[in-house]
């Protein structure tokens, strides 16, 4: 498009001199610089604008100019490198109004509304101000004509506080948004190791809201003040090799002195480069969350992490007391199980290795953490319906009559009619696992004679496990089996009494099941040794 005759840029721009105008400071971040363009199609409209703004600064930052000359030009660059701070656009290119079109794409095909407009023109009559200003959603309207070295200056400043306003709103909204979402899948956790690792990366998370942010690099650790000091439950970082040490071992003084600062304050601080972040429970429990990285944050990422701990405080309270209905519901089923066992002459570490044998079966088999988790939990209760049988039957030493069998044979279905009402997913898979660890593979077990995977993953796994357990210990009607006679069984009935898929993962860790035993070995008094 041929321009009118008409200067284009104003002399004052031309004879601009460095000690015309002044920066907001000396020193200058090359890293993070606010990104220009200069969209025109004189050539000596981008050297001069160039020229003008060489040693601008602000905030620390200088400018970075990209040109284009024309609106596709424009338009390409826009779609191909994101977070423009300004763009100096002039109406009259290619078309008499190429720069509307682009600031019309901008603001409807992009959807960017933090890029700032600056319109510039030398030809005023082809897009009058009023008119461009009311129908096109720009900033700032300028002739050529009148724009000196100081009101280039000033437009160019004022934009940049404008853009950087935006930007922190908009960071401030996705912060909130952020807090809000994290702190509703906070509550999901009911262990408190994933817990403490959902709180480092939900709080990184945040950290990392801006594009170019600085913080990515962020190391992190998460501290419970177990019963034997602070104990690290998760970390990122340098810190990832420190999980379940006590501090006191690995930590170096500096970073003890800190934690030891937040504890004594009762309170989350920000020190060095450093944020302690503290959480003291209603069952006065102390954790405190400890992360690198931050000495760059504002006011804004600080009040942010702040609203942040107020509800992992709420949150830790709510895992602890999770945890305490867990750890009460693990009582409540050992014992159970336990009693179980006592009238059948057997052991209470019986039902602990069945639980361990079970949660290894199900780690092997690929089965979900929640899935493993709840398995451990409910495979104790297996023969929870032999509390319905006789004592005459349940410890005859000698082999059982085939009415005898039978009534044992009833276990299962009394330990499901006991566990089938509750709505507890403890109680339910327990049930299932009560009424189906007898089923056989090859549909010839008790009591539905169910067959292949008709039979649930729990009462499959359970089968092996109990298994296992009866034959290589003592009972009052055996010897215990040696481990080549059991994995002599295991091979004849792989397919047929036991999945073959479980059984070979079974027969592939035999030396882990037999750790196991060494572990929680066969005494005439019930142990009391923890399996979590």
């Amino acid at each position: 498009m041929e321009k009118e005759n008409t200067p284009n840029i104003s002399d004052d721009l031309i004879k601009y001199k460095k000690d015309d105008i002044s920066t907001t400071s000396a020193q200058s971040d090359e890293t993070n610089p606010w990104k220009i363009i200069i969209a025109d199609d004189e050539k000596e409209v981008h050297e001069i604008t160039k020229m003008v703004l060489s040693d601008y600064i602000y905030e620390g930052h200088p400018l970075k100019f990209y040109s284009t000359y024309s609106m596709s030009e424009t338009i390409a660059l826009l779609e191909k490198e994101p977070h423009f701070a300004i763009i100096l656009l002039d109406v009259v290119m290619e078309e008499d109004d190429s720069g509307l079109q682009v600031a019309q794409y901008i603001r409807e095909t992009l959807r960017d509304s933090f890029l700032r407009i600056i319109l510039r023109t030398g030809q005023p009559g082809k897009a009058p101000e009023r008119s461009v200003i009311m129908e096109y959603d720009i900033n700032d309207y300028k002739s050529k004509t009148e724009l000196t070295a100081q009101k280039l200056f000033t437009a160019i400043t004022t934009s940049l506080r404008s853009y950087r306003d935006i930007r922190i709103i908009d960071k401030n909204r996705k912060g909130l948004e952020q807090i809000i979402h994290s702190s509703t899948h906070l509550f999901e956790f009911k262990s408190m190791k994933k817990f403490a690792t959902g709180v480092l990366t939900q709080l990184l998370s945040i950290l990392r809201l801006d594009e170019d942010s600085l913080y990515i690099r962020n190391s992190a650790f998460a501290v419970d003040d177990g019963e034997g000091g602070l104990i690290i439950l998760a970390a990122t970082g340098k810190f990832e090799n420190y999980v379940d040490q006590p501090v006191h071992t690995i930590l170096p003084e500096i970073i003890l002195e800190r934690l030891r600062k937040a504890v004594e304050a009762k309170t989350d601080i920000f020190e060095g480069d450093a944020y302690i972040g503290y959480f003291h429970t209603k069952k006065n429990s102390q954790n405190l969350i400890y992360m690198t990285g931050c000495s760059r944050l504002g006011d804004m990422d600080r009040n942010l992490l702040r609203i942040f701990a107020s509800n992992v405080a709420i949150a830790f309270d709510n895992v602890s007391l999770s945890r305490e209905l867990v750890a009460t519901q693990k009582e409540i089923i050992f014992t159970l199980g336990e009693i179980v066992e006592t009238r059948s002459t057997e052991t209470a570490n019986h039902v602990l290795r069945v639980s361990v044998f079970s949660e290894l079966l199900s780690n092997k088999a690929g089965l979900s953490d929640s899935q493993t988790d709840l398995l451990k939990l409910a495979s104790p209760m297996h023969d929870i319906g032999k509390i319905g049988v006789p004592d005459a039957i349940l410890n005859k030493p000698s082999r059982l009559t085939p009415e005898e069998f039978d009534i044992i044979k009833l276990h299962t279905t009394v330990g499901y009619s006991i566990l089938q009402n509750s709505e507890r997913e403890i109680m339910q898979a327990a049930a299932i696992i009560a009424l189906q660890h007898h089923e056989r593979w090859d549909g010839f077990g008790y009591p539905k004679g169910l067959s292949g995977k008709d039979i649930h993953i729990f009462g499959r796994i359970t089968a092996i496990a109990d298994v296992f357990d009866a034959l290589s210990h003592k009972r009052i009607y055996k010897e215990p089996w040696s481990m080549e006679n059991i994995i002599t069984l295991f091979r004849d009935e792989q397919g047929k009494s036991f999945d073959p898929e479980l059984t070979q993962i079974f027969l592939d860790n035999q030396k882990k099941f037999m750790e196991i035993n060494a572990q929680y070995p066969e005494t005439n008094e019930p142990q009391k040794k923890s399996i979590w």
